[in-house]
C-alpha cells in the first residue's frame, strides 16, 4: 500500500478540508489554518499531480483561517473558501495577484454556499443552532441539505411556499429510534438491538451520487448512518461503525453506489459498504437496519482526519485525505481492500 500513497506537506498551516477538481483528476484544493484554526492566518492551497508527485500551482494567504471549500461547477478555474471570521471568497486561478476576486461578507461566524453572480446571499435559512455542514442535492438544484450540532438533518426545498420555515420541509432526527424496530438489526457494538442514541453534534454529511433520496451522516457519536429522506422518522437505513472518535468528514463515491468514506479525529480513512448492494430492500417488508461493512482502513495520519474526497474520474479508487498533522495524502482505495482468497 505505500508503494500507492502520495504525500503533500502543508508546513505551518493545518488542513481543514480537501477537494479534487470536477474537471482534471491531476488538481486538488485545500483549506488550511495556522494554528489548528484556533488563532492566526489561513492558507490555500492548489495542488498538482503529476510524475514527480504532488506540486504546489499556486497559493493563497488569508487573514483568518479557511475551514472549507467548494470548486465551480461552470468555471474550471474557479473556487471558493470559508473563512474563520464569516466570509465566503471567491478565487479565480488565471487572474493575476494573491487576492480574491470577490469576498461575500453576511455570516457573523464560518460560512458556506454562495453564488458568484451576485453581492448577496440568495436565500437565508435560519437554522437556530450551529450548523456543520451544508450542501445542495446532486441531484435537484432545489433541495439543500445541513446538519447541526442539535443532532437534526434538515432538508430546505426551494419549490416550497415561503412560510415561517423558511423552506424548511424535512427534519430527520439522526439519534431517534426507529418507529418499526421489527427485524432491527441486532448486532451493534454490545449486541443488543437498536434503539436510537444520545443525540449528539452531526459534523459532516453528503448525499447519495445514485440513489437521490439517501443522505449519510456522520459525528461525535462515532457512528455513521445513512437514511432515507422520504422517511425521516423511519431511522437509518444502515449503520456503519468501526471508528474510535468523532467522524468529521463523508464522502459518498462517485463510481458506486453502496460505498463511501468517512475521516475521523482516530486519524484514520475508512471505506464502507452500507450493505444495500448486498441486500436491497423488499417492498412487503419491514424496514431493516443494516450493519454495514467496513472495506479497508488507511492510518497514515499522525493527527486528526479532517478532509477526504473522491476523484471523479479513473478506475473508481483514488481517494485524498488530508489531517492536522500538515499532510495531504494521495491513494488508490482498492489498496485498504483485503485480499480475494
Amino acid at each position: 500500500m505505500a508503494s500507492a500513497m502520495l504525500e503533500f506537506r502543508t508546513p505551518g498551516y493545518n488542513p481543514y478540508a480537501v477537494k479534487y477538481s470536477p474537471y482534471y483528476d491531476s488538481r486538488i484544493a485545500v483549506s488550511a489554518a495556522a494554528n489548528y484554526g484556533i488563532v492566526g492566518n489561513g492558507r490555500l492551497f492548489i495542488l498538482g499531480l503529476g510524475p514527480a508527485g504532488i506540486q504546489l500551482e499556486k497559493g493563497y494567504d488569508t487573514n483568518d483561517a479557511l475551514y472549507d471549500l467548494a470548486w465551480s461547477e461552470i468555471n474550471e478555474n474557479q473556487l471558493v473558501v470559508a473563512s474563520g471570521d464569516g466570509s465566503v471568497k471567491l478565487y479565480d486561478l488565471v487572474t493575476s495577484g494573491d487576492f480574491p476576486v470577490m469576498n461575500f461578507v453576511e455570516h457573523k461566524r464560518e460560512a458556506f454556499s454562495w453564488s458568484p453572480s451576485r453581492p448577496t446571499s440568495i436565500k437565508t435559512f435560519p437554522v437556530g443552532t450551529c450548523t456543520y455542514s451544508a450542501c445542495f442535492s446532486p441531484h435537484n438544484p432545489n433541495l439543500i441539505s445541513c446538519v447541526s450540532s442539535d443532532s437534526n438533518i434538515r432538508i430546505y426545498d426551494l419549490r416550497s411556499p415561503v412560510s415561517a420555515k423558511y423552506h424548511l420541509t424535512t427534519v430527520i432526527p439522526a439519534h431517534a429510534p426507529p418507529v418499526t424496530p421489527v427485524g432491527v438489526l441486532a448486532a451493534l457494538a454490545n449486541g443488543q438491538t437498536y434503539a436510537g442514541a444520545v443525540p449528539s453534534e452531526i459534523l459532516t454529511h453528503d448525499w447519495n451520487k445514485y440513489r437521490d433520496t439517501v443522505v449519510a451522516a456522520a459525528g461525535v457519536d462515532r457512528l455513521v448512518r445513512t437514511f432515507d429522506i422520504r422517511n425521516p422518522t423511519g431511522g437509518p437505513l444502515s449503520i456503519l461503525m468501526g471508528h474510535e472518535y468523532a467522524v468529521r468528514r463523508l464522502a459518498w463515491s462517485p463510481h458506486a453506489s453502496d460505498v463511501l468514506a468517512s475521516a475521523s479525529y482516530d486519524m484514520t480513512v475508512r471505506v464502507w459498504s452500507d450493505g444495500s448492494a448486498a441486500m436491497p430492500p423488499a417492498p412487503s417488508q419491514p424496514p431493516v437496519i443494516q450493519l454495514g461493512q467496513q472495506l479497508g482502513l488507511m492510518n497514515r495520519h499522525a493527527e486528526f482526519v479532517t478532509g477526504v474526497d473522491w476523484c471523479l474520474f479513473g478506475s473508481g479508487g483514488w481517494l485524498a485525505s488530508a489531517g492536522w498533522d500538515q499532510r495531504v495524502l494521495v491513494f488508490d482505495a482498492h489498496t485498504l481492500l483485503p485480499p480475494v482468497l
